[in-house]
């Protein structure tokens, strides 16, 4: 049995819009967590490859690239996944992260399942002491922020409305 995280979220947009900001436009909506960041180097600039085998990538100010995972799926407008580790993990410990968009009327849901969680023990860094499903509860927490902020982001595109990142959120 693995231990995942899912979160569903829809968004009043079009599917392929909706597809198009989460792997294009990461950048813009992502929103790093000081609890799981990918390296110690800290928050810096995501990236999706736009093809199976591309790579899925944080860029520093300094220009230095972390290879988070690869792109293992991807079905423009439809399904996406990407391998997920962070840079403490050992080779056997990485996840797999799966996204759905689902037309809802005319709407997109967006459906994330973060698989894999049990090839990271309980004692890791990773968990931060939290263990069984606390961490699960707080990483799925995570994800729902971070759906809101894409949410945010193509529905303000949409209404042409300008927001401001709220900087208590860095």
């Amino acid at each position: 049995m693995s231990s995942k995280v899912m979160v569903a979220l829809r968004i009043a947009a079009p599917r392929a819009r909706v597809f198009e900001a989460f792997t294009r436009e990461i950048h813009l909506w992502w929103r790093p967590n000081p609890l799981f960041r990918f390296s110690p180097a800290g928050a810096g600039t995501l990236a999706i490859e736009p093809r199976e085998g591309g790579r899925f990538t944080e860029t520093q100010a300094d220009g230095s690239v972390f290879e988070i995972g690869r792109v293992t799926l991807w079905e423009p407008d439809t399904r996406l996944a990407v391998t997920w580790r962070q840079a403490s993990f050992r080779d056997e410990q990485s996840t797999r992260v799966e996204i759905r968009f689902d037309e809802v009327g005319d709407d997109t849901r967006v459906t994330v399942e973060h698989h894999g969680w049990d090839s990271v023990p309980a004692p890791h860094a990773a968990r931060h002491g939290m263990v069984g499903t606390l961490f699960l509860q707080r990483h799925g927490g995570w994800w729902q922020e971070l759906l809101a902020s894409l949410k945010a982001e193509v529905e303000d595109k949409k209404t042409g409305r300008t927001r401001r990142a709220d900087p208590k959120k860095f």
